[in-house]
């Protein structure tokens, strides 16, 4: 039986009943007497279950006097602590907005108290641990607030959106469907009623929010699966086309241990170089990716992309001169 285990047996048993004796608990949890002792101390005093023994009786029962409020059953060994301590640095480092700090940080407090190891080991792991986003853009905590709570409560939203890619800003209502975090920024999945048709927003795009008392429209699970999981990347669209990219052997290696689509199919050639091939529905992400390859990336299919990626390799040998 875990510690865990042992720990929700004794809250049930002191809960349920009056008076609980030593021997009782000991027969139920079936340990010795230095281990019981060790339980019935930490759920005193490091969970702040208001354990006490009545000597007149020689029991254990909980203090009704105390502002109990009972603690859920769920209890966590050293170890599961630090990796829950571990998983709250990494959530730390990865809500760059705080929307989470007022909700995590009684959290981590609380697993700070009920760890039986160094009271600096949390500090250890912030020290050691460390998340690097490269182009996380920042937003507003508001808004991505707001736009959680329509998503949940199935209500629908006008959005003034600033589209960088053509520099306008629109105002348009909207029933979210999902929100998504991809490389390190947040989007949002949702039917545009301007549009008629599903569109991703980039939540710091965002200028202004507001929950509308409409309920949202409801895209089914699998059509939303589908016409997110088509394309390539965040992009959303209705046709779905391939592309057949080849890798140099340089670089092989590396590209056959990326996942770039979950559709996608590569295969390794006689010379050691690397086929692949992934759907895309719009392109500019899919280039981006192309292009950070340089020379050892080479667009096979189909033509129109090829012809694009060779256009803006030109243009960008064309900033450099005659060096």
């Amino acid at each position: 039986m875990t510690r865990t285990e042992r720990f929700s047996i004794i809250q049930r048993m002191l809960r349920t009943r009056r008076n609980v004796s030593f021997a009782e608990l000991q027969a139920r949890l079936e340990v010795s007497r230095a281990t019981l002792f060790r339980d019935l101390r930490d759920l005193r005093d490091r969970l702040g279950v208001p354990v006490v023994f009545d000597p007149e009786c020689s029991t254990y029962r909980l203090d009704s006097s105390s502002e109990y409020r009972e603690l859920p059953g769920i209890w966590f060994s050293p170890a599961e602590m630090h990796a829950l301590l571990s998983m709250q640095q990494l959530l730390a480092a990865f809500d760059t907005s705080g929307l989470l700090a007022e909700h995590v940080g009684p959290l981590r407090e609380r697993l700070l108290g009920m760890l039986e190891s160094r009271a600096d080991s949390a500090a250890e792991i912030a020290r050691r641990v460390r998340i690097i986003s490269a182009a996380a853009r920042p937003f507003a905590a508001h808004h991505f607030q707001s736009i959680a709570a329509a998503l949940m409560e199935r209500r629908r939203l006008r959005i003034t959106y600033a589209a960088r890619s053509q520099g306008k800003t629109t105002t348009r209502d909207v029933s979210p469907q999902r929100l998504l975090h991809y490389r390190d920024n947040w989007y949002l999945a949702a039917w545009c009623h301007l549009r008629d048709e599903l569109r991703s927003f980039a939540v710091d795009a965002i200028v202004d929010v507001e929950t509308l008392g409409d309920t949202a429209g409801e895209i089914a699970e699998d059509q939303l699966d589908a016409a997110l999981g088509a394309g390539y990347g965040i992009f959303i669209g209705r046709s779905v086309r391939w592309a057949t990219l080849h890798f140099t052997a340089r670089r092989a290696r590396w590209v056959a241990a990326e996942h770039w689509h979950p559709a996608q199919q590569g295969e390794f050639l006689a010379d050691g170089s690397y086929r692949l091939r992934v759907p895309y529905s719009a392109d500019p992400e899919l280039i981006m990716d192309i292009l950070k390859y340089g020379p050892d990336c080479e667009v096979m299919a189909p033509a129109e992309l090829r012809a694009k990626v060779v256009g803006l390799l030109r243009d960008a040998i064309g900033r450099y001169g005659d060096e």
